[in-house]
């Protein structure tokens, strides 16, 4: 899909173009209840060396950019090549593949992008026996937060091991949609409230434009409600049964969201049929006021026309009475009819 479908879609890639793009950097985290040790790579030939230590280690990709980075972190957990692959064809559907020795999950990170869009990016989790990686497209957001939250030793992920370190972030994952979610709702309210105030034609294109938002928010949310299914099913040994537990409030979760991303699109029909009963309706008003009009002076019209016929021996037109007689009949002609109009409740 290209950007400027993403853009039709109320999408916005979260891919940058070349010269602009942040360097591409791995973190590693290697920590347990006691300590914390981290350290940044920015070359892949600084990963030839690295072997995972005790405990738990997370290795958090800012970048997907750099294939031999991502091949020299591959080639050192024993990642598939496929998997390297998935992870840097950012287009990818949400899925989770399972490989026996680790487990790959790639999702959607949604983020605010104004009214009525948001900043979709790829996001890559494989869960190991004793580690995590992660992979953004951007740098920072979320997963930011979860370092700093182990950098403090706050909370239980100090304590716990890799499978709740991966359940931490798809779970964090999932809350954004919530934001978005809450964006939606507000941005929904205000067409209603314009759809019924003033429904002019760039009411319209906010429809259509949020409509379009929604198809691609309900493109993520579902695929995503399969994965975090698939894994809390617990058929992965990867995954411990402490976790589980866990993974089935993310499963809650997603199930929200995508139902609450259905009933949206479901509104915005709704508003839209609104939109064009109003429409409907006022081109009707107009209708009826330019037909009371047109039929108010079908009469008078017949009268001027009548009067206004060169007759030499027509006796009234020489009458000293006869123009005030024919406008007064004007007059009285144009009140009866709209006597009657009033009693028929078309004015």
């Amino acid at each position: 899909m290209s950007s400027h479908d993403d853009r039709e879609l109320g999408l916005v890639s979260g891919g940058q173009d070349a010269s602009t793009r942040p360097p591409v950097t791995a973190t590693v985290i290697n920590y347990g209840e006691t300590h914390l040790d981290e350290r940044v790579y920015a070359r892949p030939e600084d990963l030839q060396g690295f072997t995972l230590r005790p405990a738990v280690t997370w290795i958090s990709v800012d970048g997907v950019c750099d294939g031999d980075l991502i091949q020299a972190i591959g080639g050192a957990l024993g990642i598939h090549p496929l998997t390297q692959e998935d992870i840097m064809n950012t287009r990818q559907r949400p899925k989770l593949e399972d490989y026996g020795d680790y487990l790959y999950v790639a999702v959607r990170m949604l983020s605010p992008d104004g009214d009525s869009e948001f900043r979709s990016e790829q996001v890559s989790l494989v869960l190991g026996a004793d580690y995590v990686v992660s992979f953004q497209e951007q740098p920072g957001g979320t997963f930011e937060r979860i370092q700093e939250h182990l950098r403090a030793g706050v909370g239980r992920l100090r304590i716990e091991g890799a499978g709740y370190l991966f359940y931490t972030l798809l779970d964090a994952t999932v809350d954004d949609y919530f934001i978005v979610i809450e964006m939606f709702g507000e941005r929904i309210e205000a067409i209603e409230d314009a759809v019924v105030a003033e429904p002019g034609p760039e009411i319209l294109q906010s429809i259509y434009a949020l409509k379009r938002s929604l198809i691609a928010l309900r493109r993520s949310a579902w695929p995503l409600r399969d994965v975090v299914a698939g894994l809390e099913r617990g058929d992965s040994p990867l995954i411990p049964g402490s976790t589980l537990v866990y993974l089935r409030d993310v499963y809650d979760h997603t199930i929200q969201v995508a139902e609450t991303a259905e009933t949206y699109r479901e509104m915005m029909s709704g508003v839209l049929d609104i939109y064009l009963s109003s429409q409907s309706n006022r081109t009707n008003e107009i209708m009826k006021v330019l037909t009371i009009i047109a039929t108010i002076f079908i009469p008078l019209t017949f009268i001027t026309g009548f009067y206004g016929m060169n007759f030499v021996r027509a006796s009234d037109l020489a009458h000293p009475g006869g123009y005030p007689s024919v406008f007064a009949l004007m007059i009285a002609a144009t009140g009866i009819m709209l006597l009657y109009f009033r009693k028929k409740d078309w004015i």
